[in-house]
Order: C-alpha cells, then structure tokens, then sequence
C-alpha cells in the first residue's frame, strides 16, 4: 500500500519516530479497534484512535447523547445532545480523518450479541470505556474465550485505574476482582461525581496501549494495574498475578458460557 501525499503529511510525525515509521503507519491503518462504551472514555480514545488512523474502529452504545455527558464525553457536543451516541461519535471521527472506517452498533453488549460483534470486522484490540461491572466482567470474558487482548478502564471523582489484557500473558479482569461487588456497594459518577478530566486521561492511556499492541511494542499493562489520583497527581503500578483458580481464564474454567449479571450502572473504583 502506498501513501497518498495526504496521508504522508497527516501521519508525517508518526512516521517520524523509528518505533513507528512508515511499516508502523501501515500496520495502525490496517488494525482494527472496537470500543464498547462511547462516554467519558471512549470519547477520548476514539478521537485519539481515529487521528491516529486506526483502518477499523468499531464503536458500541445503546445510549444518546445527555447535555450532562458534555462535561466529560468530548467526541459529543450541544448540538449532538438528542442524537444517538454512536452517530454522533462516527461523525467527529469521520470528520477528522476520512481514511478510518467507522462502524457503529447502537445497541447495549449481551451475552448474545457481544462474541458477533467482536467477530464483526475481526478486531484486533478492545477498548472496554463501560461504566458497569456487569458490562466489564462480560467484555473479559468474552475476550478470555475469543482470544482478544483488551484494556480494562475505570474512574471516579478524582481516581482511575487501568490494565491490559493479553491471551496468555498476565491475569485478566476476573483473576484480579473474580465477581461483580453487590448492587449498591460501590457509588456511582452520578452519585458521587467525577472529575471531566479523568476521562481523558484514562481513556487516552487505553488508546496508547491500543496504539502500542497494534504496533507490537513493549510495556503494555500486563500484569499490572495502573492506578491515578488527580488530587495528588500520582500513579502508581500494582503488580498482579495470573490466578490459576481463575474461573474463566484458569487451569480448570468454572465458567465457560457467558453472563448476563443485572446491576445498576457505576464506574468501578480505583484502587487506592
């Protein structure tokens, strides 16, 4: 495939950058990214995705757009509020670069449709920006039985936190937090607020290591958990490890079927 002088220009810096060049710029135009979640982090992630000139990037909500969500969920803005999520979302990024193809499934992810939706453009990464504990136990496990690395994200108020999965390389989602807290444990952003920033930081550091798998670099989140407190400015990396009793990734699977888990939406809490 050869540059148009367009792209050789929009994608003049990557190229710049030996760990990149112009095979990398290549390999991120020929990678495919689904995002489940087009809120406050997959806003970000999706811009940054589509800027980077990602070939594929799939974009998954059932939601439209709130006149709240604008403090936070930039890819959306005033006049989008009333309009579907993932449409609006798929016009900022056709927008911005028409050489990413933009698919978009306005639905909410279920055990029934959430492995085709994968299987759809076979993507490459998944990005998981869901505020739920049942959408985030749902995404890992679907990944651990297709085999698909995914970056875990969540915030609230002042904190965040994030991990990479990768089949056969450090625990996934389960090992570390194995099921979701009972409804009501733990508050939600609506309850307890959150910082419009956080979103862009978290959910660009998904994008980075959707960017850095693509491009088979080293240092991706595996076995650790990334955590950030804006009111201290600090992060910090937690060591995880792979658990072997793990009952969808480990020796001997107790689940091996999807869940459908019913609980009010709230953005998983960092760890401190």
């Amino acid at each position: 495939m050869a540059f148009t002088d367009e792209q050789l220009e929009r994608y003049s810096r990557h190229i710049l950058l030996k760990e990149v060049g112009v095979k990398g710029q290549k390999q991120l135009m020929a990678g495919g990214v689904l995002i489940i979640g087009a809120g406050g982090l997959g806003a970000p992630a999706a811009m940054y995705l589509a800027a980077a000139g990602i070939g594929t990037i799939g974009i998954v909500d059932a939601d439209v757009v709130d006149l709240s969500n604008l403090q936070r969920q930039i890819i959306h803005t005033t006049k989008d509020v009333g309009k579907a999520k993932v449409l609006s979302a798929q016009e900022t990024m056709n927008e911005m670069n028409r050489d990413v193809h933009v698919v978009t499934y306005q639905e909410f992810i279920t055990s029934d449709n959430i492995t085709g939706i994968i299987k759809d453009q076979n993507y490459d990464f998944i990005i998981d920006g869901t505020d739920n504990f049942p959408a985030k136990f749902l995404i890992n496990d679907a990944c651990v039985m297709l085999g698909k690395p995914f970056a875990h994200a969540g915030i609230i108020r002042f904190q965040g936190q994030l991990m990479t999965y990768i089949p056969g390389k450090g625990p996934c989602f389960r090992c570390v937090f194995q099921n979701p807290p009972p409804e009501g444990a733990v508050p939600t952003c609506r309850q307890a607020g959150v910082l419009g920033v956080m979103g862009g930081v978290i959910g660009t550091l998904q994008a980075t290591e959707a960017l850095k798998y693509l491009l088979n670099m080293e240092g991706l989140l595996t076995s650790t958990l990334l955590t950030y407190n804006a009111l201290t400015m600090e992060f910090r990396k937690i060591p995880l490890a792979h658990n072997p009793q793990c009952a969808v990734c480990g020796e001997n699977p107790s689940i091996t079927t999807l869940i459908d888990y019913t609980q009010a939406p709230c953005d998983l809490k960092a760890h401190e």
